[in-house]
């Protein structure tokens, strides 16, 4: 009996270092147990374009097949693919392998149950983990690199994709013949997108999308082709388009500011209306005005609300706590409840079905919706963007600079420390003389007459985040922010 610690399950979801933390053997065990720690009978499977994902994804369904479970391929998708499926076509769960905008060494899953229920700590992930550490599986060689370990075994089954005679699965011959399929669901969810607007409100946009080289690229040529045949009229410039598992261009990842001027410079020389770039698995997306600036995620947040708000007045939305005041006064202009959660895709997830909120925003540009089952998507956000200019007949710097303006941000500043708690109880008692409004959801939140932050320890890096915003004052929003990062850093 194999029995070893699996250091790649974290809080969320699954990620690890290629070789030791996460190989064949790894995902194996994992499939394994995720099968039967649900009881699943139908699970579906996908990847991202990462060169690992395939192989991970093959030794993942090994194990979940050895259950007895079947398992339904859906190819090299998002995310959100994986959760559309996972509710479309009714299945017991879904597994995604990526490692979104980890480098490259790296790998890892997103795990949810029936109806796209997420799986974190403490909802399942830890049972897996230590039903995993427990299991023998086929690939027992966990010092072998992911590459290295799945070609040996390729060539040894002939149960991969270049080994494998056209008509027949990639477990052709094997025990599991029948259990597996695959199966594209890109049609429906594509079809499931485009319900959230209406199409002959678009007005003529032309918009620059930045797949990263990553999975994005598949369903905005989906998306384009819909467009087409229906005349709407919006014009894509594509740029790091194709699907590209060595990131040619760099981890897809524009939160880092590096990461967006390819973005920013097609818009302006393209005089394009809006630009829009994923991170890899496209979970979440980032977007900038028509003059090239990156927007926050947080006035997208009041933005999205607002466009929910206007169509079904008096619903709930969830926002995080680290970025607070615009959200809710667009949510309360527009009579609607906004509601706090902890930060963190299950937290928001789980107070949204409580709530059975339409929408739920995080300034990280996670966006959460009702019938999308309550899961975050980086696609809907755009096009209900695309929807509110064409509607508004207002450039989207216009749409948000009065926001920005009444409520100017930091933006979210990492900083690595060695000891969380100690900063959190310094910053608490220089600042507890001012007497604060003090709120502990999530790392601590003091609110002051003219200004508030919130100060975290991240849920899946080991720094310290801390968000600042004022009442219509950048300067003192930058003097508190260098205040803050003074006691810090003594």
């Amino acid at each position: 009996m194999s029995e070893s610690n699996l250091s790649c399950f974290k809080a969320y979801d699954i990620r690890g270092k290629l070789g030791d933390e996460l190989n064949p053997d790894v995902a194996y065990r994992i499939g394994y147990a995720y099968a039967k720690h649900l009881n699943a009978k139908r699970v579906v499977v996908g990847g991202d374009i990462r060169h690992t994902s395939e192989p991970i994804k093959l030794a993942l369904s090994q194990g979940v097949m050895d259950t007895g479970a079947e398992v339904i391929d859906i190819g090299m998708v998002g995310t959100e693919e994986i959760y559309f499926a996972s509710f479309y076509l009714d299945v017991d769960g879904g597994i995604e392998v990526t490692a979104s905008h980890n480098p490259m060494d790296y790998n890892g899953m997103k795990l949810v149950g029936r109806g796209a229920l997420p799986i974190s700590g403490d909802s399942g992930l830890n049972d897996i983990r230590d039903l995993a550490e427990h299991i023998d599986s086929p690939f027992n060689t966990p010092k072998e690199t992911v590459s290295a370990k799945a070609k040996a075994k390729a060539k040894a089954n002939a149960n991969t994709p270049d080994a494998t005679p056209a008509g027949h699965s990639v477990f052709s011959g094997t025990n599991n013949a029948n259990k597996y399929s695959q199966q594209s669901i890109l049609d429906p969810y594509v079809e499931h997108l485009l319900s959230y607007i209406e199409l002959t409100k678009i007005k003529p946009l032309k918009l620059v999308v930045n797949a990263g080289n990553g999975a994005a690229g598949h369903v905005i040529d989906a998306l384009e082709q819909q467009f087409k045949a229906a005349n709407v009229p919006l014009e894509f410039i594509k740029v790091h388009h194709e699907a590209d598992g060595s990131f040619p261009n760099g981890i897809p990842n524009p939160l880092l500011p590096e990461n967006r001027a390819a973005t920013a410079d097609a818009v302006i020389a393209n005089k394009a209306d809006m630009g829009i770039a994923w991170d890899g698995d496209f979970d979440r997306c980032f977007l900038f005005d028509e003059n090239g600036r990156f927007i926050e995620g947080y006035y997208i947040v009041g933005l999205l609300a607002e466009a929910f708000l206007l169509k079904s007045p008096g619903e709930k939305i969830i926002h995080d706590p680290r970025l607070t005041w615009n959200t809710i006064d667009q949510v309360e202009a527009a009579g609607g409840k906004p509601i706090q959660s902890k930060t963190g895709h299950a937290f928001i997830k789980e107070r949204m079905r409580l709530e059975n909120a339409v929408y739920g925003g995080e300034m990280s540009a996670h966006h959460y919706f009702r019938d999308f089952a309550y899961c975050d998507s980086g696609m809907i956000p755009w096009l209900l963007v695309a929807e509110l200019i064409s509607v508004a007949g207002k450039p989207l710097s216009e749409l948000v600079n009065e926001r920005m303006a009444k409520y100017p941000c930091s933006g979210e500043i990492n900083y690595r420390v060695a000891d969380v708690s100690v900063i959190l109880d310094k910053i608490l008692k220089h600042f507890s003389v001012e007497n604060p409004v003090i709120d502990r959801t999530d790392g601590i939140s003091l609110e002051f007459k003219q200004w508030r932050f919130n100060l975290r320890s991240s849920n899946t890096e080991p720094l310290l985040r801390l968000n600042v915003e004022t009442r219509a004052d950048a300067v003192l929003m930058k003097a508190k922010v260098a205040e803050i990062e003074q006691i810090i850093h003594s």
